[in-house]
């Protein structure tokens, strides 16, 4: 179902010691850049800025499923040209279905789609929480992502990985 690509980061959260029930989600990530413009979403709740994606629907095709999420999440249109980047995996707490742990498994994948942004189609759980998706230079999201980690002990469990994942589109994708 889903091709080997380089493992970007593996992470085990510090609240994860010896975990009994641990749960799988398989995600995806879209990376859309416009030279050093960077389309992300904004999570109210949080304050954060993240990529694009979500996780797979059940025997959903992996492309498939970045497609859907990020025209969900975005309203982005004509999404084209994916290419694997890197996956990132974590190992962090969860608190439901009587799970004691999640293990996050996020594919990121490199693509194109028009600069012009369409409706999206948000679930109730990404309305409540403020969610809206943006085009802003990523070393402004960079910077604003890493206050937030700094200053606001009560951040989403994601901001990490988010961070971790634009410094690293930074280092090895030439945005111009």
């Amino acid at each position: 179902m889903i091709k080997q690509m380089p493992v970007l980061r593996s992470t085990i959260h510090p609240d994860v010691t010896t975990p009994k029930n641990t749960d799988q989600r398989i995600a995806t990530r879209g990376i859309i850049t416009h030279g050093e413009e960077i389309l992300l979403i904004f999570t109210a709740r949080y304050h954060d800025y993240s990529l694009p994606g979500g996780g797979l629907h059940d025997d959903e095709d992996i492309i498939s499923g970045l497609i859907r999420e990020v025209e969900e999440e975005t309203g982005a249109e004509n999404i084209h040209n994916v290419v694997p980047y890197g996956s990132y995996e974590e190992l962090r707490p969860w608190y439901k279905d009587g799970f004691d742990s999640i293990q996050m498994l996020s594919y990121c994948f490199t693509c194109n789609a028009n600069k012009q942004l369409g409706t999206p189609r948000l679930e109730e759980n990404e309305i409540k929480n403020g969610v809206s998706a943006l085009w802003i230079n990523i070393h402004e999201a960079i910077a604003h992502n890493l206050e937030v980690i700094a200053n606001h002990p009560r951040a989403g469990l994601s901001i990490e990985r988010e961070t971790y994942l634009l410094q690293q589109i930074v280092k090895d994708i030439v945005i111009k």
